[in-house]
């Protein structure tokens, strides 16, 4: 059973993308940014054979037909609904074994916060790398018991309540945490 990576991506698209960060710099420079971003942090996960790297796109249509991602990996639609529906989604359709979904706006990422992260899972049934905002950028299940149907239910997105929130959703898991890393949100945060 193969670990499986799973990259959350959206189409890098002035205004649709990075919209906090837009509101400091600009959307066409805060969309450039991600974009780049992105394509270092695919380019840099998919290469290690440790794992599959699996991309979940948004929006759908667009992201499954886009010429901006690697055509050489698999790439899911992210679908509709919040970004618990959205994660939890995707966690269900990867093949047997252990997965791990991060965003792509974590410029401190590297294979090493990966592989420590699955490692985890070798002894707990979920892991998570927390953000210094209360949120994380990395969530994943060991995936050999089922996965909770309210997994992610209330959780308040977006909030400095969206990592315990979500902890509290496997309460009958045993939970690892990786390390902090920080996002991109505002130009302070470049």
């Amino acid at each position: 059973m193969r670990p499986h990576l799973v990259i959350f991506v959206k189409e890098p698209r002035p205004g649709r993308v990075k919209t906090r960060l837009g509101a400091d710099i600009g959307l066409v420079p805060a969309a450039w940014w991600f974009r780049h971003q992105t394509r270092r942090l695919i380019r840099t996960m998919s290469r290690d054979p440790r794992w599959q790297t699996v991309i979940a796109v948004a929006p759908d249509r667009m992201g499954l037909e886009s010429r901006i991602w690697p055509r050489h990996l698999p790439r899911h639609p992210q679908g509709s609904g919040n970004l618990g529906q959205r994660m939890a989604r995707a966690l269900r359709m990867m093949p047997p074994g252990p997965a791990i979904i991060i965003g792509a706006d974590i410029p401190g990422i590297t294979p090493a916060h990966i592989a420590r992260a699955f490692n985890a899972l070798g002894a707990h049934d979920a892991v998570f790398g927390p953000a210094p905002d209360g949120g994380y950028w990395l969530i994943g299940l060991k995936r050999t018991r089922a996965i909770p149907p309210t997994l992610f239910d209330g959780v308040r997105w977006s909030s400095e309540h969206a990592l315990a929130d979500s902890r509290a959703t496997l309460r009958d898991h045993t939970i690892a945490e990786v390390a902090t890393l920080r996002d991109v949100d505002t130009a302070a945060d470049l």
